[in-house]
């Protein structure tokens, strides 16, 4: 999925979208809107009365889903790519905001603040990606006089850019790892870096996400290219060629936590989630708790995630992101994400507790729905991403679904974006579904995961269906000793 944190509407696109929008053809009512009486009726207190969901999707779909189990009303705004998409025709109200390409619908900000204006919208949920951790976007959402479902555009900005974010998480007494405290301005610039950090080297995009515009540097060489394809990649990608350089822990571990800072001001931490499983430096598959974290390490990331929220007053759910080094042991910050991510629901199976609710609540400015003191995660749970992709070279296959079939049972659950009928297009992240598991333990959680995979049917697109259910039966991964590179050595 492009990432919209620098994502700007281009004078074409706004240009079209407002031609469009004030047609009837362009701005088409799906379903005639509840009244305000009506949609207040049945409302749960601190929710507001309608929301917009500035994205696409299976977040689209599962975010709907808990707005209207609380008496919100559902608008949704999509593309003309996405027209005959469940989330649309399952919304109260839904809005066509663009043609296909994303820079001219969902990076659209003047479309989507259109979409809202004209139907009365309360308050923009932006998921993930897209305009998710784009300050500007927030700030105007702000300015327009709605609520904004995510953290306050001044935590977005700091925790944007890797440099500032890593400069300030060490400035808060947070680990970090050996990095450089400035964007590298040319390749020999970067060469003095390394050398003085020490190879490997990881080259990111400091702007970046997703993997985007990050390589391994083992010497002057390598780490010459691979700074020019990132800054480009970041270029591009991003709209800031920004590069940092840090030091690369050969043998790691992903593991992220999550947090909610709440109305009154207090940070939580509802535990962490092994995100390790990846290919291209994206995630594949997560799990909660990590089968390599120990008591001690869990409580010292917690509290550092608790700590790296205080700095930037973090409020709604969020979440701070490490690596562990596995012969060390020892932790450092990687990056915080302000905004819900795809791997949520982990942690939604072992606390019960619904993110996307208290994400609502505390944006109106009302408690939890929960006792935030009392807190007490259960059992294991995994999720599996299924992608429309190669299962071996892991390249996108859209195409039409001619078959669709989710699996079910106890502790299963399947977030899904897509059914029999849908097209998946090139245009943008091939994320199907998410099959996510509980189970009494890992190794329940396993097992339930295994049967779910061998339910799950997709038809026409080519998945990774089958890549996971190598990953469940390899020896590294079933037993809990694996790091990042497992998925290299499953799929050389």
């Amino acid at each position: 999925m492009p990432s919209g944190r620098h994502g700007e509407a281009q004078g074409r696109g706004v240009a079209w979208t407002e031609e469009r929008r004030r047609s009837d053809e362009g701005r088409r009512r799906l379903k005639a809107p509840r009244s305000r009486a009506a949609s207040r009726a049945g409302k749960l207190p601190g929710v507001p009365e309608s929301v917009l969901i500035a994205n696409r999707g299976e977040i689209a779909r599962r975010i709907a889903r808990t707005a209207r189990q609380l008496g919100a009303r559902v608008i949704a705004v999509y593309s003309e790519a996405d027209a005959g998409l469940p989330f649309v025709a399952e919304a109260d109200e839904a809005v066509l905001i663009g043609p296909a390409p994303a820079r001219l619908s969902y990076l659209n900000a003047d479309a989507i603040l259109a979409a809202a204006a004209s139907t009365g919208a309360h308050a923009i949920h932006p998921g993930y990606g897209f305009l998710a951790e784009n300050a500007d976007f927030a700030q105007r959402v702000l300015d327009e006089g709605l609520t904004w479902i995510g953290p306050s555009p001044y935590a977005i900005e700091q925790m944007g850019d890797k440099i500032r974010a890593r400069n300030l998480m060490a400035d808060a007494g947070i680990p970090v790892a050996h990095g450089s405290s400035e964007a590298a301005r040319d390749a020999a610039d970067a060469v003095a870096h390394a050398r003085r950090i020490g190879y490997p080297v990881m080259i990111k995009a400091a702007a970046g996400g997703g993997g985007i515009g990050m390589t391994i540097a083992f010497d002057d060489d390598q780490l010459r290219a691979g700074f020019e394809t990132a800054r480009s990649r970041a270029e591009r990608f991003f709209g800031d060629p920004a590069i940092l350089i840090e030091r690369y822990i050969s043998s790691a571990r992903h593991v992220e936590v999550q947090i909610l800072g709440l109305a009154d001001g207090r940070v939580i931490a509802l535990g962490e989630r092994d995100c390790s499983a990846q290919r291209r430096h994206q995630k594949l598959a997560e799990e909660t708790p990590s089968p390599g974290v120990g008591a001690g390490l869990r409580e010292r990331m917690l509290a550092a995630a608790v700590q790296a929220g205080e700095a930037v007053g973090y409020r709604g759910a969020g979440t701070v992101e490490c690596l562990v080094d596995s012969q060390t042991g020892e932790f450092v910050f990687l990056e915080m994400n302000t905004r819900l991510q795809v791997e949520h629901p982990v942690t939604e199976m072992v606390t019960g507790i619904d993110l996307v609710e208290q994400q609502l609540l505390i944006a109106d400015g009302a408690e939890v729905s929960f006792d935030p003191g009392s807190v007490q995660p259960s059992g294991h749970a995994l999720e599996l991403r299924v992608y429309a992709e190669d299962p071996v070279r892991f390249l996108p296959s859209p195409g039409a679904i001619t078959e669709w079939k989710e699996p079910v049972g106890d502790g299963v659950r399947v977030d899904a974006g897509y059914a029999a009928g849908n097209v998946v297009t090139p245009h943008y992240d091939p994320l199907l579904a998410k099959l996510v598991v509980h189970g009494a333990d890992r190794g329940q959680a396993l097992d339930r995961a295994r049967i779910a995979l061998g339910e799950f049917v997709v038809a026409g697109p080519k998945t990774n269906l089958a890549f996971h259910a190598d990953l469940l039966n390899s020896r590294e991964f079933a037993s809990g000793d694996y790091d990042t590179s497992v998925v290299s050595r499953l799929r050389p």
